[in-house]
């Protein structure tokens, strides 16, 4: 008898969590279409980014640019990857 209880409890704890979830993707994107949900700021400028892919092609380090720039090796390959897809 626990059993079957403690597995109807489960059950509907899960189904109410999926519902909190659809409502908050609901939420996202009506915030979205309002324009109130932006995401993070760029680090760098457009003009910074443009100079960072040209370094990198010419083929300075990118830990050397990361440090020189103020930022993480990640973000210099964030935007490595951004250069090399558009």
């Amino acid at each position: 008898m626990a059993n079957l209880l403690l597995s109807v409890m489960g059950a509907i704890a899960e189904f109410e969590r999926e519902l909190i979830k659809e409502r908050q993707r609901e939420g996202i994107v009506l915030a979205k279409k309002r324009g109130a949900y932006h995401g993070r700021k760029r680090i760098l400028t457009a003009a910074q980014a443009t100079v960072l892919l040209h370094r990198i092609s010419a083929g300075e380090s990118k830990t050397k640019l990361a440090k020189e720039l103020g930022v993480s090796r990640n973000t210099v390959y964030m935007y490595f990857g951004r250069g090399r897809e558009a």
